[in-house]
C-alpha cells in the first residue's frame, strides 16, 4: 500500500483508506477496510464496557469534525484500555485508581481561569470552551515516562485559539497549567505524593504549537473524569505527564513555572520532557515502549521515535542540548 507522507513528519492516509466516521464510532477503531457487521466478541466487550462508563460518568456524544494532518495510522487503543489504564495520582498511584474513583469528581459547573501576563483575562465555563473555535478529532500517540504508550483518538482544538483570545503581552514567556484540587473527590490528595495542586507548564512557543491541544473529549465523548475531564491538555511530542488534566486556571508568566514532577525529583523529570530515546531515565531505558493492548508480556517491545515521531516540533529546539534540557 502507499503511503502519502506529510513533509513535516506525519503519516497520513489517502481519503479512500480512512474508515467512516459512522464504523469508527460504532467499533471505536481506525482499522482501514475493516467489514461491516465483523465486530468480533473482544469488540462486544468493549462496546458494553463503554455503556457502563457511560451510566456511571455521563458520557455525552461530542461532534468534531476529523483533521486528516493530525492522523497516525498506529491502530488505536481500545477506548477499555485507554480508560482504565491511567496516571492520575489525583485518584491514587494504581493504574486502575482512577477509573474506580474518579466518578466522584463533578465537573458541571466547571469554569477555567485565564490570567497573568495577557491583556485580556477571562473566566470561561465549559459550554463557552465548547464553542470557542471549531472542534477537530485529532489521532495522536501518548507516551508515558514509565515506558508504555497508547493511540488515541482525541477531541478539541490547538490551544493557541485560545491563547490568540486572551493577547499574551510580551512579557509573557511560559504558560502554566494548574489543575482541579477537590478534595472531596480526590482522596489521592491525602497523600504527600506531590505538592498539590498539579501544576504543568509550556514555554509559550510550545503552548502555540498547532500540535498543542486544548482537549475536550475522546472517541467522541467528552473526556471521562479518568482521563481529565472535563479540559486538558495534550502536548503529543512530550513524556504524558506535561498533558495536564482537569485544568481549572492557565497562567502566562515570566519565569519558567515550577512544576509538580520537576519539584518532586528533578533529577528523572526535567521541564521539557520531550520523548528522546538517547535519554534514559535514571532508573530505566528510555529507547523502547509497550504499547498498552497490543503487545503481550514477552512480545517485542517497539522503538521510541524522538519527539515520539512528532518531528515538525524539532525547530523549537534549534541549538539547545536536550540531553541537559531534559
Amino acid at each position: 500500500m502507499l503511503i502519502k507522507r506529510n513533509p513535516n513528519g506525519i503519516d497520513l492516509p489517502f481519503a479512500s483508506e480512512i474508515t467512516p466516521r459512522a464504523i469508527f464510532e460504532s467499533r471505536r477503531a481506525f482499522i482501514q477496510k475493516i467489514a461491516l457487521g465483523s465486530i468480533a466478541g473482544g469488540a462486544l466487550l468493549e462496546m458494553a464496557t463503554r455503556e457502563a462508563f457511560a451510566a456511571t460518568t455521563a458520557a455525552q456524544k461530542l461532534v468534531a469534525t476529523a483533521n486528516p494532518a493530525y492522523v497516525v495510522l498506529d491502530k488505536p487503543t481500545s477506548y477499555k484500555d485507554a480508560t482504565t489504564y491511567n496516571n492520575f495520582y489525583e485518584f491514587g498511584t494504581d493504574k486502575e485508581s482512577p477509573s474506580r474513583y474518579a466518578a466522584a469528581m463533578k465537573t458541571r459547573p466547571w469554569t477555567l481561569t485565564i490570567e497573568g501576563e495577557v491583556k485580556k483575562p477571562m473566566t470561561l465555563d465549559i459550554d463557552s470552551l465548547l464553542k470557542l473555535a471549531p472542534l477537530e478529532e485529532r489521532i495522536y500517540r501518548l507516551r508515558c515516562v514509565e515506558g508504555w504508550s497508547m493511540v488515541i483518538p482525541w477531541s478539541g482544538y490547538s490551544l493557541a485559539e485560545l491563547i490568540k483570545k486572551v493577547e499574551p503581552t510580551s512579557n509573557a514567556k511560559y504558560v502554566e497549567f494548574v489543575t482541579a484540587e477537590d478534595k472531596e473527590a480526590m482522596h489521592g490528595l491525602r497523600r504527600a505524593v506531590l505538592d498539590w495542586p498539579y501544576v504543568e507548564g509550556l514555554r509559550i512557543d510550545e503552548a502555540n504549537h498547532p500540535l498543542t491541544l486544548l482537549t475536550l473529549g475522546m472517541y467522541g465523548e467528552v473526556l471521562p473524569n479518568q482521563n481529565g475531564a472535563p479540559v486538558r491538555v495534550i502536548v503529543p511530542w512530550k513524556y504524558g505527564f506535561k498533558s495536564a488534566k482537569s485544568i481549572v486556571k492557565i497562567r502566562f508568566v515570566r519565569d519558567q513555572p515550577r512544576t509538580a514532577w520537576n519539584l518532586a525529583a528533578p533529577r528523572e523529570y526535567g521541564f521539557y520532557s520531550n520523548v528522546n530515546p538517547q535519554v534514559d531515565h535514571p532508573r530505566w531505558s528510555q529507547a523502547s515502549e509497550r504499547r498498552i493492548g497490543e503487545d503481550g508480556l514477552f512480545a517485542k517491545k517497539r522503538p521510541t521515535l524522538m519527539f515520539n515521531g512528532y518531528n515538525q516540533v524539532a525547530s523549537l529546539y534549534t541549538g539547545m542540548d536536550l540531553k541537559k534540557f531534559f
